[in-house]
């Protein structure tokens, strides 16, 4: 039959199909068929327990999590990244050596112990760290911030602070115990914020503040190396104004330069500078980058001590290098007290820095990394660390390129650095004692180039957005001047100040569509930010009402501008509810009114602050705003931003516009939609005016 046919055709070859045949239920039947099972509602106990039950699951779950090697160990593919690693590792080892000797000097300690802050931490790290292509050790703008608190507690010249623990210790072994102890302190304060899932304090450091910061830091660093550079002994300043300090005993002291020191380090940079530049340009082309630092170094080495540069010229070189690893100490409780201030600022710029250097390798190689699990990986590295005697790790933008860049997959090549590292610290350090200290200076210098070359960004952010400019150059400006921690906390102040919305404005971002089944959701929503439209509609019409009959009466009377009172308001009329509801109308009155003023005969309707509401509808695919004319009938602007282009189609197509609503509210972006609020209403752009009534983002889900 052709019933029989079309069921044939319909189950054709390869067709999918279910059936579904049960009994016919009511809410009776299938209650006594089946039982009801009802969920228990928990108590506080109820989930302490749950969050300390520990199952086969469970801590296979937190093992992974908490340690991420679990996870990347098992898809390791030996045969194709393991001699990547391996070139990687050693490419890595040998420019962390340099630079941890280098970037010890920022921090005003004997340069050995950079290599102790170039092993430990990594080898923490390769357990815990999400990243697989960061190298982990010393940065320099945390050196510089670790000296500058150093130098605070044990100046070059005068007695150290008087700090419990410091008897019978010479000044090396008490900067070596102020940087151990901050160290430390800084890993408990990273390692509590992974603990409490914090990690989203990264992103109140936007990129022009941290350019902005690093930029500044930078300049103290070229600043702090002048001395090594000049040969030139000067002492350890720290606070506000110490860059300007500094400067003035460089330039009164600028006639005892040693001409040798000079001479080597402009010869130094000159050769790194020229050679890193070629590496950027042909490293589609070598296989590996030229490590132009090491093998510079090597040749000051062998030419300082062939020609015996410490005794026939007096420079200052790294000398003495003790073979092997010291004792493992305790961090010093009086140092925690007199550092707790500088140690927080530490332990978010060494994580801020990290996180965006492991992001950039993550999205290119495809990996997720976690932002919390890496404030825990930082904060064991740093604990473990400083117990023998490293200083605060973060990552170094040069060091990871180059770890990527000559084929590392994972942190078996930061190993692999490490174990470099080892090496040289207990076999072949005394090699490095003829090294003049003006070599690891310029090193440093030149690595700034990429810090110091972001200030030309300053004309892009003027053009573009100039509150972002305001933050870049008020962070810089304050860290140059007041110091890196003080100056973060003013750029961050900036931030802030410049990202407050404007008085009288609120937006909203709705990552859903709108339509009849939530509508009065978002009613409610909007409601709670201290008004419902529909009532205050009703309210102003009700004493427009009764104002009309009191003009009328005789009872009111108008001034040049306003209406002012004879008579007490008596009574309300509640007729004709449904005209409550329409706009209001003010042709027959002279004037408008100020709903936000004082009116006549105590008549009372609802203040507003808000004159401007912003409907970010980026998300939104569907749409039914019955409710924006009852905020337009109120004198609120009502704007949509990032409108699907077909929903502005449909509304066009079913005549959704009027003399109410109409096109114009639509924007393209929110910062044109703000713009344009800003135009309309100057007075928002006064700050300083700004009180209760600033509203924040409201994210309606």
């Amino acid at each position: 039959t052709s019933s029989e046919g079309s069921r044939g055709e319909m189950q054709r070859v390869g067709a999918k199909q279910y059936l579904v045949a049960r009994a016919l239920y009511s809410e009776d039947s299938f209650a006594e068929e089946h039982e009801k099972v009802c969920r228990p509602h928990k108590t506080t106990l109820d989930h302490v327990k749950q969050y300390f039950k520990c199952d086969a699951k469970r801590a296979k779950n937190t093992a992974l999590s908490l340690l991420p090697i679990v996870g990347w160990i098992k898809i390791y593919r030996i045969k194709e990244w393991l001699l990547n690693d391996i070139v990687s590792g050693v490419s890595t080892g040998l420019v962390a050596v340099l630079q941890g000797l280098a970037y010890c000097l920022l921090a005003s300690l004997p340069p050995w112990y950079g290599l102790f802050s170039a092993f430990f931490p990594v080898v923490i790290y390769f357990f815990f760290g999400t990243s697989r292509h960061i190298s982990v050790g010393p940065f320099p703008v945390l050196c510089l911030m670790i000296g500058s608190v150093v130098t605070r507690l044990v100046p070059d010249e005068g007695p150290p602070v008087n700090i419990t623990g410091f008897e019978g210790l010479t000044r090396d072994e008490q900067r070596v115990l102020v940087a151990s102890s901050v160290t430390f302190l800084t890993g408990i304060m990273q390692l509590a914020m992974g603990v409490l899932q914090v990690g989203f304090v990264v992103m109140y450091l936007s990129d022009t503040l941290v350019s902005g910061f690093t930029t500044a830091a930078a300049i103290h660093i070229l600043v702090s190396q002048l001395k090594f550079v000049l040969g030139l002994q000067v002492p350890g300043i720290s606070g506000p104004l110490a860059i300007i300090y500094t400067l003035e005993i460089i330039f009164a002291k600028i006639t005892s330069t040693n001409v040798c020191d000079v001479v080597i380090a402009l010869v130094i940079m000159v050769v790194v500078f020229i050679v890193k530049e070629l590496n950027d340009r042909f490293k589609s082309k070598l296989p590996v980058p030229i490590p132009i630092e090491v093998i510079m170094t090597v040749i000051a080495c062998g030419v300082s001590y062939a020609f015996d540069f410490r005794v026939k010229y007096g420079i200052d070189v790294v000398g003495y290098i003790p073979q092997g690893y010291e004792s493992p100490i305790a961090p010093n409780l009086h140092i925690f007290k007199e550092t707790a201030v500088e140690a927080f600022p530490m332990a978010i710029v060494g994580f801020a820095v990290a996180f965006s250097v492991a992001k950039v390798y993550s999205v290119k190689h495809d990996y997720t990394i976690d932002g919390n699990q890496e404030l825990i990986a930082f904060g064991i590295s740093n604990i473990f660390g400083a117990s023998f005697k490293s200083f605060a790790a973060s990552t170094a933008l040069s060091r990871s390129a180059v770890q990527e860049s000559t084929g590392g997959k994972t942190q078996i090549a930061g190993v692999l650095s490490a174990l470099i590292v080892m090496i040289v610290t207990l076999a072949i350090g005394f090699l490095l004692d003829p090294l003049p200290k003006s070599v690891l200076g310029a090193v440093v210098i030149v690595n700034l180039k990429g810090m110091l070359m972001q200030v030309r960004e300053i004309p892009y952010l003027w053009r573009r957005d100039k509150p972002d400019c305001v933050v870049w150059l008020g962070t810089c400006i304050a860290s140059i001047l007041l110091g890196l921690d003080l100056g973060l906390a003013v750029g961050l102040g900036v931030e802030l100040i410049s990202i407050i919305e404007p008085k009288g404005v609120i937006i909203f971002r709705i990552p859903a569509p709108i339509f009849f089944a939530n509508i009065e959701f978002f009613r409610s929503k909007l409601t709670e930010v201290g008004f419902n439209p529909l009532k205050v509609l009703r309210k102003r019409n009700k004493a427009l009402r009764m104002i009309r009959k009191l003009l009328k009466k005789g009872d009111l009377q108008w001034t040049s501008v306003s209406i002012t009172d004879i008579v007490l308001l008596s009574s309300e009329d509640e007729s004709n509810m449904e005209e409550l509801d329409m706009s209001i109308d003010f042709k027959d009155l002279p004037v408008s009114i100020d709903w936000n003023a004082d009116l006549p005969a105590n008549i009372s309707v609802p203040k507003l602050d808000l004159h401007s509401l912003i409907l970010d509808f980026a998300a939104v695919s569907f749409l039914d705003i019955s409710m924006l004319k009852e905020l337009i009938r109120i004198e609120v602007d009502v704007y949509i931003v990032a409108c699907d282009p077909y929903i502005l189609e449909k509304l066009h197509d079913c005549c959704f516009f009027d003399d109410e609503i109409k096109p114009s509210i639509f924007f393209l972006t929110l910062h044109d939609a703000m713009v344009h609020v800003l135009e309309k209403h100057p007075e928002c752009e006064d700050k300083n005016t700004q009180d209760d009534t600033v509203k924040p983002l409201i994210v309606f889900r």
